[in-house]
């Protein structure tokens, strides 16, 4: 059975950094694309980044863009958030998630099969 489990999240001044992990146990972890998604009070699951089988691919949300690096340690079955210059508006509960082997668009929650359970980013202004 594929577990996720994120942690790294916290309490944060805008401007601040936090990096997110996610250690995946079960499976093979280097097989898999992986992702990042939030989601805020009252928001749907938004999308974040994603990063590919080696880590030689990522794509991000427009407004994470040059903030925000994904990244992977296949050797450690981790994946990676690394967030810089938070902006309040970046407070949600983040999952990681695995994505299914040639699913849709890596942007889409309905390509990935397994999530963690969420940890909480907060920024204050």
């Amino acid at each position: 059975q594929v577990q996720l489990v994120e942690s790294g999240g916290g309490l944060v001044q805008a401007g601040g950094s936090l990096r997110l992990s996610c250690a995946a146990s079960g499976g093979t972890f280097s097989m898999y694309a992986m992702g990042w998604f939030r989601q805020a009070p009252g928001k749907e699951r938004e999308f974040v980044a994603a990063i590919n089988w080696s880590g030689g691919s990522t794509n991000y949300l427009d407004s994470v863009k040059g903030r925000f690096t994904i990244s992977r340690d296949n050797a450690k079955n981790t994946v990676y958030l690394q967030m810089d210059s938070l902006k309040p508006e970046d407070t949600a509960v983040y999952y990681c998630a695995r994505r299914i082997n040639y699913s849709g668009s890596s942007s889409a929650p309905a390509s990935y099969d397994y999530w963690g359970q969420g940890t909480q980013v907060t920024v204050s202004s």
